[in-house]
């Protein structure tokens, strides 16, 4: 029997869960500071309760896939955002450090997940003319919930204790669980099973690791801006640090603008043209900031958020086109580079910052930005569809 889905209701249901995935990135960041003295931790004690966050990520991509091929995407999508809706009560609520670190580490989980699972969602829902598009559309809704968060704390946090503007922010995403809860999905891909050697066998596709390699240094970059700007700006540029904040929220504001634009654009231009461009636009964006003064950074990073929108849809639109029966499983690769990535590369900047100086976070940002320029253009991008036997 044939399963009739609602299309639209299914892109809404993604787009619920990237917003969700927005949040559990964003909120540790916003709320840090608060645990921080609600426990009296120490400089090392904070970092290690920030690192339950990314082990969770990771973890959550890595199983995805293969769950989301064989199973379907409904169960582990409501399962998902219970987990981060879970995690948000626990790290308002508890009053254990523990419990607390378990909290965040289900953040990450969940997160990890549906940053995948939606993106995949989406990619098996949409036709080759429309993915690219679509993708970006939904990639719109991480930055919503990304700026949703700080804007939130900081219009109720002076009125309201934080467990009770979580509870306000649990109510309403567990209406929108509910949502998503009571409409259908789309079948498995793999509803007989797939040999795990299959899956093992998409590491060998070079095209698959090169458009992942994109993404291992295109996250690394996004982690580099979020993490690096601020200390950038002030220590380099000697900005004051209420106005170095607010060229990462004009970042994350001009990316989600991008995506909606992106949404338009994808249809009229080809993909490797626009990435190509939004590329050099991101590169103009650092070299603004080479001598950084408030105005300067300020439209420099916005060039920057218009610079990297369009490279996480076309790569995995591309993904999504090329292994259409696996691609959970395929996405599930490439988002664990990119997250490793994320990681790696933010170790690095902070190294290389911490005994060369400042000085050198644009540079970073340019390499990475050529390395990927020079990697798409290794990658063959007709649209081929690979059959993984």
């Amino acid at each position: 029997m044939e399963n009739r889905y609602n299309k639209i209701k299914v892109f809404i249901a993604a787009c619920i869960g990237m917003s969700f995935f927005g949040i559990s990135i964003i909120v540790l960041g916003s709320i840090l500071p608060i645990l921080s003295d609600k426990f009296a931790l120490n400089t090392a004690q904070t970092t290690s309760l920030v690192a339950f966050l990314p082990i969770g990520m990771l973890i959550g991509s890595v199983i995805f896939g293969p769950i989301v091929d064989q199973r379907g995407y409904k169960g582990l999508l409501i399962l998902s955002s219970l987990l981060v809706l879970a995690g948000l009560e626990g790290v308002a609520f508890l009053d254990s450090v523990f419990l607390v670190q378990i909290s965040i580490f289900l953040i990450g989980f969940g997160g990890g997940i549906l940053n995948g699972e939606t993106n995949a969602l989406v990619s098996v829902i949409y036709e080759d003319t429309k993915r690219n598009s679509m993708l970006s559309f939904l990639g719109a809704f991480y930055g919503l919930g990304a700026l949703g968060i700080p804007v939130l704390l900081s219009a109720f946090l002076k009125s309201y204790p934080l467990h009770q503007i979580f509870t306000g922010i649990g109510v309403v995403m567990f209406l929108l669980i509910i949502f998503c809860a009571v409409i259908k999905y789309p079948e498995a891909l793999q509803k007989q099973g797939f040999p795990i050697s299959a899956g093992f066998r998409l590491l060998k596709r070079q095209d698959l690791l090169l458009l992942s390699f994109i993404l291992f240094f295109q996250s690394g970059i996004e982690g580099v801006v979020n993490n690096w700007t601020v200390f950038y700006l002030t220590d380099f540029g000697f900005l004051e640090h209420s106005k170095a904040l607010l060229t990462i929220t004009a970042m994350t504001a001009s990316l989600t603008a991008a995506r909606l634009i992106l949404v338009s654009l994808l249809k009229r231009f080809s993909q490797n043209r626009i990435l190509n461009i939004s590329i050099l636009v991101a590169i103009a964006g650092v070299l603004l900031m080479i001598q950084p003064v408030y105005i300067t950074s300020l439209i420099g990073m916005m060039l920057v958020g218009f610079g990297i929108a369009s490279t996480f849809p076309i790569v995995l639109g591309i993904i999504g086109t090329k292994y259409p029966t696996m691609s959970g499983t395929a996405f599930s690769i490439a988002l664990v580079f990119a997250l490793l990535g994320n990681n790696i590369l933010n170790s690095v900047t902070g190294i290389w910052l911490d005994k060369s100086g400042a000085y050198v976070y644009p540079l970073i940002l340019v390499i990475c930005f050529l390395i990927i320029l020079l990697i798409y253009s290794r990658v063959k991008k007709p649209n081929q569809t690979v059959v993984v036997r």
